[in-house]
């Protein structure tokens, strides 16, 4: 059972996304708007959030951006859009999956109980590569000993590659692997969120390597 947050302005869609959630034996909490989502998401954990994209007074780009910033539990938006160029934006700001309306409630509710998985399936051991340390029992990630905050997704690439040091991987092969056969997004997406990650490692990001034509894989000693 996990603690949901559903954020969606269309009454009837928020009921159809919380009465199969709660099927899935899940706890809702609904909000009509992102000033009333960030509200909630101060003063209650969530282990999940359901982000509409298109809201009034503050969109779900913008709900997203602040919402990363105060946990880093699995965002999955929903959009009515199909452009790229919206996804990307969303993966920008931290979201870690998208659905497109209309879409199955059940599919929805499959994704989500796969992000949740994938959130809580964690060792307890530390893995150290450079100056890059990760604790997957509480999937926190220390950069020359001081933490620093991932998103859902930019955790489970780096984690996979720490624990995959040396092997070259395609982007088909990171997409599937972190994200699902079912992803609706395209390679780019590896890319993006690639970029972000090296980023916020800083000097360290030079750890992941680009292989023109090949993919990505990462080096333990450079």
């Amino acid at each position: 059972m996990a603690n949901i947050l559903i954020v969606e302005d269309e009454k009837n869609m928020q009921d159809i996304i919380a009465e199969y959630m709660k099927k899935g034996g899940h706890t809702c909490f609904t909000a009509d708007d992102g000033i009333d989502a960030l509200m909630i998401l101060k003063s209650n954990p969530m282990d999940l959030m359901i982000l509409d994209i298109m809201m009034p007074h503050i969109d779900g780009f913008a709900v997203c951006k602040m919402a990363r910033e105060m946990s880093s539990m699995p965002i999955i938006m929903l959009t009515a859009k199909s452009e790229e160029s919206d996804k990307l934006k969303g993966y920008e700001y931290g979201a870690d999956d998208y659905t497109t309306k209309p879409f199955s409630p059940k599919v929805l509710l499959a994704k989500v109980n796969a992000l949740l998985r994938r959130s809580s399936a964690a060792p307890l051991d530390v893995r150290s590569i450079g100056k890059i340390s990760v604790m997957p029992s509480s999937r926190k990630v220390f950069l020359d000993g001081k933490e620093i905050a991932l998103t859902h997704k930019e955790y489970e690439l780096l984690y996979f590659f720490m624990m995959n040091p040396g092997h070259i991987f395609t982007r088909e092969q990171l997409l599937n692997r972190i994200w699902g056969y079912d992803f609706e997004g395209t390679t780019r997406t590896v890319d993006t969120h690639i970029k972000t990650l090296r980023q916020k490692l800083g000097s360290e990001g030079k750890h992941i390597v680009t292989l023109i034509r090949s993919g990505y894989k990462l080096e333990e000693t450079l």
